[in-house]
Order: C-alpha cells, then sequence, then structure tokens
C-alpha cells in the first residue's frame, strides 16, 4: 500500500505529545488517550523492537490493554528499520485508525523519526564511499574553511544554514553535490509534503527533576535485569552490536561490561551521564521547531490538553 498522498478530508491536525527521555511521557499519553478515545501511535526507534524490553521502558501489557499502541515490539532486531521507513508506515497507520473511526495520537521522543513523520525526509541518492574519502583528505589538507568557501559556491542555500566550524555537515552537504551532480538543497526543494498536519506539545521538568529521574530509571531497569535482557540480545544471529539500535545509550554501555571492557560502577555511571546528555539533546533538536507548544509535565493534566 503507498503512503497516502493527502490526508482524509476533515482530518484535524495530528495531536502529538512529544519530550524527552523519563519526562513522563508514558503515563500522561495514556491517560489522554482514554480520554480522547485514542490509538497511540508510537514514536521511538527502539521500543519498535520485540527484542528490547526493560532496556527502552517499552510500555507493559497493562499499558498496552487500556490502549491500542502501533509500533511496539512490531519488528525483529534482524529486520531493523529507517526513519524514513518508519515514516511511510507510520503514515498509513494514522490512515487507517483515522478511517476506523478512530483517533491517533502521536508519542515519543525520537528526534529523527518524528521529524520524517511530521516533515518529511529528502530522498538523497547513495554516494560511493570514495567520495567522502576524498573530501576528509582534503579537509586535512585544505581546512575547513576551504570546503566551506566551496560550498558557498556549489550550494549557497545550504551554506546560510550551516555552522563552518560543523566539519561533517558541509562535507556531507559536498559529499552529496559531488556524489550526485546536485546540491544537497535540490533534494530538500524536492521532498513531498507530509499527507498529515500535527500540532505537538513537548513535555518537559526542571532539569534537576528530569535528571534524577533519569537516573531512578536507570536503577530501575538494572533491577528489572537489563544484563539479562542484554546478554539474550547478544546471542542473537546476525545481529549488529556496534550500529543501532544496539550502539545507543542503554544498551552500548551493557554490553561494554560484559565484554569486560567497563567494570559495573562505571556500567552504571555512563548509563545515568550519557541518558542525561541525550535528553539535553533531545530538548535542544524540540527547541528547532517553533510552532511547538512546551509544557511542564509536572504540572500538566490530560484535561490541559484536551
Amino acid at each position: 500500500m503507498d503512503t497516502p498522498s493527502t490526508a482524509p478530508e476533515n482530518v484535524n491536525p495530528i495531536p502529538t505529545l512529544a519530550g524527552p527521555t523519563a519526562v513522563g511521557k508514558t503515563d500522561l499519553s495514556l491517560a489522554l488517550a482514554e480520554r480522547m478515545d485514542a490509538e497511540i501511535v508510537s514514536v521511538d526507534s527502539r521500543q519498535i523492537y520485540e527484542e528490547l524490553t526493560i532496556g527502552t521502558a517499552k510500555p507493559g501489557a497493562e499499558a498496552q490493554s487500556r490502549v491500542p499502541h502501533h509500533f511496539i515490539g512490531e519488528r525483529s532486531l534482524q529486520s531493523p528499520i529507517s526513519a524514513g521507513t518508519y515514516a511511510d508506515e507510520a503514515n498509513r497507520r494514522i490512515q487507517s485508525i483515522v478511517e476506523r473511526g478512530r483517533r491517533p495520537l502521536v508519542v515519543g521522543g525520537a528526534t529523527l523519526y518524528l521529524h520524517a513523520l511530521q516533515e518529511g525526509l529528502a530522498d538523497i541518492p547513495d554516494v560511493e564511499d570514495e567520495v567522502r574519502t576524498w573530501l576528509e583528505e582534503r579537509l586535512e589538507d585544505e581546512g575547513p574553511e576551504a570546503l566551506y568557501d566551496e560550498l558557498r559556491e556549489v550550494d549557497p542555500a545550504q551554506a546560510d544554514k550551516a555552522d563552518p566550524t560543523k566539519t561533517q555537515r558541509v562535507i556531507r552537504a559536498l559529499e552529496v553535490y559531488h556524489g550526485t551532480g546536485k546540491p544537497l538543497t535540490h533534494y530538500h526543494e524536492q521532498q513531498p509534503e507530509p499527507p498529515f498536519s500535527f500540532t505537538t506539545v513537548v513535555l518537559n521538568r526542571d532539569r534537576d527533576a528530569l535528571y534524577e529521574r533519569i537516573n531512578r530509571r536507570v536503577d530501575q531497569m538494572l533491577e528489572e535485569g537489563l544484563l539479562d535482557e542484554v546478554r539474550a540480545v547478544m546471542q542473537i544471529d546476525g545481529v549488529a552490536l556496534d550500529e543501532p539500535p544496539l550502539s545507543t545509550i542503554g544498551y552500548r554501555e551493557p554490553i561494554q561490561h560484559l565484554r569486560s571492557e567497563l567494570d559495573y560502577d562505571e556500567m552504571v555511571r555512563l548509563v545515568k551521564r550519557n541518558t542525561r546528555r541525550y535528553a539535553k539533546r533531545q530538548l535542544t533538536w524540540f527547541r528547532r521547531y517553533d510552532e511547538y507548544t512546551w509544557v511542564d509535565a509536572a504540572e500538566t493534566t490530560p484535561e490541559d490538553l484536551l
């Protein structure tokens, strides 16, 4: 089934509840979905895998019995999914929910997946690895200013948006230009409009309170058997441990511990620290979108969002 090109008539913007990890999205979304008679469309790049439960804080059986959930444990680690594929499938799922007379409620904090769903992703052809290698050699020989100056010549619109000090982004834009013959801006301009519109609320908390919630969640995951879950995952044939989703925070560090690369206390410290840093990056990403509405999770009720 193709991705819907246009939304069904009389569909209001799809409500979306976003926020950093451990902010409290799950409890609030369940209560809100019950009041809306909605089905939750999860935007989580790891909860979608059936083998990852404890380390992803996946909604449990009781939560899923209260409200229908989509993209929870639906795929195997042996069949990874990209952000673009997720967006295509999520759009089809949203259309199906609407056609059944129900309401979708999008919930999650996976920033790239959320962006792909709400804004779409440009269809950029693959580029040969040799192009990036050549550009990285030029970066070392000529310096970042020379590459940025070149980007200003071949793709001025992209250069205006780029930070000259973020050399990997400059290289990526030049990689596309030299590898495809067209500037990165061209592909963004050809990007199709997403079939649905969205209205997004971002949950936030006082930083110290959020960090304390993160620390407690990590402790709880370990008490519930995170290491046993990771041991089992490490035995699955054909699963890359050094690539997403297992190279991500909360799985990478336990894998290192089980390989005797980290002791237990250092593993715990790194999971907590890296998760706090990830939450900070999520909040920075959400601030890119002026249309998002921010609320205090500690003071927000489902009725406030209806």
